[in-house]
């Protein structure tokens, strides 16, 4: 499975209202539940917040990639938001949260397909560049585009 299969520009939100962590889990699995891909989202929220618990998902340069692996997901999928506003979030670098890349895993692929979809994400957040393209750009298919790591 590759990012370009399970993230869509229905899935991607460049102007969060979100001013804490909390609301942006919020507003990205709104947008997960309005796509039909999380069944029931207090209860993706609550995963989310377990998986939280474990360790921090703050990458450092303003971006965070939390993640919810459930029975509630029934496809699994990514969510992007981007908001204006500097989110307080636990980061290697304690700096705060532009971007956040949320993660919606079914129970079935909790183990091969998640690893292979995070691994993706980090090798193309490795890039400056393209950490620098996603704190900017309005283009939808241009996220999808850098977390793909296609080059256009």
């Amino acid at each position: 499975m590759e990012i370009g299969q399970i993230l869509n520009e229905d899935l991607i939100d460049l102007d969060l209202q979100a001013v804490t962590k909390a609301e942006a889990i919020q507003e990205l699995t709104e947008l997960l539940s309005q796509k039909g891909n999380v069944t029931n989202a207090n209860v993706f929220i609550e995963d989310v917040y377990k998986r939280e618990a474990e360790g921090q998902t703050g990458l450092g340069g303003g971006i965070a990639i939390p993640h919810g692996k459930s029975d509630v997901v029934k496809a699994t999928s990514i969510a992007v938001g981007r908001t204006k506003y500097g989110l307080e979030w636990e980061s290697l670098d304690d700096k705060p949260v532009h971007v956040i890349i949320l993660f919606a895993v079914r129970n079935i692929d909790k183990t091969t397909v998640h690893l292979k979809l995070l691994s993706q994400v980090a090798v193309a957040l490795a890039d400056d560049e393209t950490l620098a393209k996603l704190l900017v750009t309005n283009d939808k298919a241009e996220v999808i585009r850098l977390l793909s790591n296609r080059i256009q």
